[in-house]
């Protein structure tokens, strides 16, 4: 059990330092952001506050002790954002030298996904 939640807060936590560290330009809607979402993928930018700030409950959300159906549900947002933010990159055409550093982010997603429900489960 002891290694199940050490294994669990490592991914957790480095998952949602990056979670919460790239909602961050979003949110203040940097020119950096802003030309990645807007100009290079064409969404409008009024999305990017909204999904910064989603971005960033879901991270502290999947922090915070407790709260089982929340958490759920910020796994399952985070994962909606994470396929979403890779199949947008790959749809413009960007190379897999773009993308393909996303799958070290799903590893811990769902790694951490994982290790909470062994860690409910007291295994």
């Amino acid at each position: 059990m002891k290694k199940t939640n050490i294994i669990y807060w490592i991914l957790t936590g480095l998952y949602g330092l990056f979670i919460i560290g790239t909602s961050i330009p979003d949110v203040i809607s940097s020119p950096d952001a802003a030309k990645i979402m807007v100009t290079q993928l064409g969404y409008p930018a009024y999305l990017m506050p909204f999904i910064g700030v989603a971005k960033i409950l879901g991270g502290i959300a999947i922090l915070i002790p407790g709260f089982p159906k929340i958490k759920e549900w910020a796994y399952a947002g985070l994962a909606f954002d994470l396929i979403g933010a890779t199949y947008s990159t790959i749809a413009i055409g960007e190379p897999a030298s773009h993308w393909g550093f996303m799958a070290i982010f799903f590893a811990f997603l769902f790694g951490s996904y994982y290790f909470y429900h062994k860690k409910l489960k007291g295994v």
